[in-house]
């Protein structure tokens, strides 16, 4: 007989210590192995198995000690969370200061950048470790609000025994992930945290409701640059021959001439002036420019097809593509969508119909059209990689898949069911 799943929010409102009390025994079950009355939700139990991979302390975790006042600062002065912390304070201090709470900032490595709200509440937090320049990865700290979004790459809330040190039993966090627009790169966490007598079922709401204030913050910012950018690219490319296209350093297009608009370059991970080969336009050279660059598109002549591609997803997060050929190579970070459709693809090189490919990622083959409209923003930027009928890498390319060394740590933030089956078959969402 399967064990039921608790729903923990309605206990926890109507029943606080008996709500404990089970979240207690079934984190006893799991690491003694004995039998539970009911399971943890999969993104708790998911992640209890990895602070035990790991080897975290169950009683006190595995701290590794705090940042230097100088490498705090450098990474606070170096990330862009910076330029939205104004709106995070705006929108969270006030609420977790009167609830007894904090609100705290994390990097994308788990690290705490800020931390604000309750006097009371900050020294208890000394007292467990969650301090300014600490660690609360969950390979530092176990299962965290922190360290379970940024693995998963998705909000969490993570109520008193669900913790998996047993120190941090009386906390209650809830934290969103926060990405970067320009690029979707994974910038940080933000968290408010408190007694877990207090939790509020509202607290993973707000969290992620201000979170995606502050995104859309970031994104504002970035087209007011862009529109700087293409008053600079404008007179510019009008003395320019043939094709050429003017972007940011993230590839974003602020301007073009001499062919089809298009939004987005992808370019290699650190480009330099000079000729490099670009999967979406074949052999370019860039030049750089103040704010971006200047693509000179077909300027030293042909394309060269590639002939390697290496879908690396290896680590629980930060996954990238690898597209080599004679023109050298380039690499672009995946977004957790594109990261599960490529791995598909290369796990099936000969190919996969749209209905399967939906099938595969949603378990539901009628999602064609979704499918097909993210096949269709991959082509732009892996073009000459990828065939059609049915979708597959080209039959010319070598295909590398880079896998983690422990199957659950396989895109762990992914529902698909042909991720989670090659993940261990770990349980569903």
């Amino acid at each position: 007989m399967s064990q039921p799943e608790i729903d923990l929010g309605l206990l926890s409102a109507q029943d606080h210590r008996k709500s404990v009390q089970l979240l207690a025994g079934m984190r006893h079950a799991a690491l003694s192995g004995a039998a539970a009355a009911a399971k943890p939700r999969p993104v708790i139990g998911d992640s209890w198995t990895r602070a035990m991979d790991y080897g975290v302390d169950p009683d006190t975790g595995s701290h590794t000690g705090v940042l230097s006042a100088d490498e705090l600062e450098q990474r606070r002065h170096t990330s862009p969370l910076q330029e939205v912390l104004p709106a995070l304070r705006d929108g969270l201090v006030s609420v977790a200061d009167a609830a007894w709470h904090i609100m705290v900032v994390s990097d994308a490595e788990g690290r705490v950048l800020w931390r604000d709200g309750s006097t009371a509440i900050r020294r208890s937090a000394d007292r467990v470790g969650f301090a300014e320049g600490a660690s609360w990865a969950e390979n530092a700290v176990g299962t965290n609000a922190i360290g379970t979004a940024l693995v998963t790459g998705r909000p969490v809330q993570v109520n008193s025994a669900e913790h998996f040190v047993r120190a941090h039993h009386l906390w209650t966090c809830a934290a969103a992930p926060l990405h970067d627009p320009r690029d979707g790169r994974l910038l940080g966490a933000v968290n408010i945290s408190g007694p877990a007598a207090t939790v509020h079922p509202a607290s993973l709401s707000l969290v992620t409701a201000v979170t995606r204030v502050a995104e859309g913050e970031l994104r504002t910012r970035h087209w007011a640059s862009i529109e700087g950018l293409r008053s600079l690219a404008a007179p510019l490319l009008a003395r320019v021959e043939g094709r050429a296209v003017v972007i940011d350093p993230n590839g974003w297009t602020a301007a073009v001439t001499g062919m089809p608009p298009l939004e987005r370059v992808a370019l290699p991970s650190s480009p330099g002036a000079g000729p490099v080969w670009l999967p979406s336009l074949g052999l370019c050279t860039l030049e750089p420019l103040p704010g971006g660059w200047l693509v000179r598109v077909g300027a030293q002549g042909g394309t060269d097809a590639p002939s390697r591609v290496v879908v690396d997803v290896s680590r629980p997060r930060d996954w990238a593509v690898t597209v080599s050929g004679a023109a050298g190579s380039w690499s672009q970070e995946l977004s957790p969508r594109h990261a599960e459709l490529l791995f598909v693809l290369a796990v099936h090189r000969g190919g996969r119909t749209a209905a399967e490919l939906a099938r595969d990622l949603f378990g539901d083959p009628s999602r064609t059209v979704t499918v097909r409209a993210e096949l269709s923003r991959l082509r732009r930027h892996l073009a000459g990689s990828l065939a059609h009928r049915p979708d597959r890498f080209a039959d010319s390319v070598y295909v590398e898949l880079p896998r983690p060394t422990r199957p659950t740590d396989l895109l762990p933030h992914s529902t698909a069911p042909a991720v989670r089956l090659a993940g261990g078959g770990r349980s569903g969402p």
